[in-house]
Formats: structure tokens, sequence, C-alpha cells
């Protein structure tokens, strides 16, 4: 089944890849970092003290997360498979937990890194290579 990880999936070790805002061309991260099996869902961010600008952890398959044992607030983007945001959570704090039930994958961000991007509910993310035109539907 396709969803907006594939590029992911099919160059998971190689550079160069970015997510951004479909509509916009926005780029969100550049690092990107996929928790998509049980033990690296489960652990995600914890025993980390920050998470890099432009940095962004995955995880799918999810629709909810949680920060207990967090040292950190996140940004979070909850998605669709398509990629269409469905959630967006600002400067979530340690020890609470977001759900979005149509979600399929969460997006972690340092909290603050979607301040400066024109995103709303509704638009698409996307994996694309650094240096791809994104793919701006009408």
């Amino acid at each position: 089944m396709t969803t907006f990880l594939s590029p992911l999936l099919k160059r998971p070790l190689e550079d160069g890849l970015c997510l951004r805002i479909s509509r916009t061309g926005q780029v969100v991260a550049t690092t990107l970092e996929l928790a998509g099996d049980s033990h690296t869902r489960r652990k995600g961010l914890l025993g980390r003290v920050s998470l890099a600008s432009g940095h962004a952890m995955i995880i799918a398959p999810s629709s909810g997360i949680h920060t207990v044992g967090m040292r950190f607030p996140l940004d979070v983007l909850f998605v669709s498979r398509a990629g269409l945001i469905v959630k967006v959570r600002r400067d979530l704090r340690p020890f609470r937990i977001s759900v979005a039930l149509r979600a399929f994958a969460a997006i972690e961000l340092a909290a603050g890194a979607t301040s400066h991007i024109d995103f709303r509910r509704g638009d698409v993310v996307e994996i694309s290579a650094i240096d791809a035109p994104s793919l701006v539907l009408t």
C-alpha cells in the first residue's frame, strides 16, 4: 500500500530527503527519522535532551503519542496515509497525551519549529528530494 512514507521507505539510509508542505513547497524538516517498528515507536524520543532544528521523527503507524518522560516540548503533525494533516498540536509539553483518531502517523518536531511554516489542517505533507520541486495540486 502506498503512503506518504513511500519515498522514505525506498531510501531509508540515504540523505537528501526532506519533509515539505505540498501547497507551499516550504520545507518542514531536512533530517527524517522513521520509527516504524514496535521497538522504535515505543522508544521514540525518550532519553534525548532535545530535538535539533530541521529534524523530524515520524512515528508510523500511530494515531496517538505521549510525552511521559520527555525532557522538552514538541510540535506534532498528525497525518493520514496520504500525508493529509488531520491535527496539529503545538508546544506539547512533557507528561501529556495527544491523539488524532484518523491519523496514520505522528510527525514530531522541536517546539516552535512550525511557527514559521505556512500550513494548516487539510494541507498535505510530502517526502521528496531536498532539491526536487514540490508537487502543487490545484
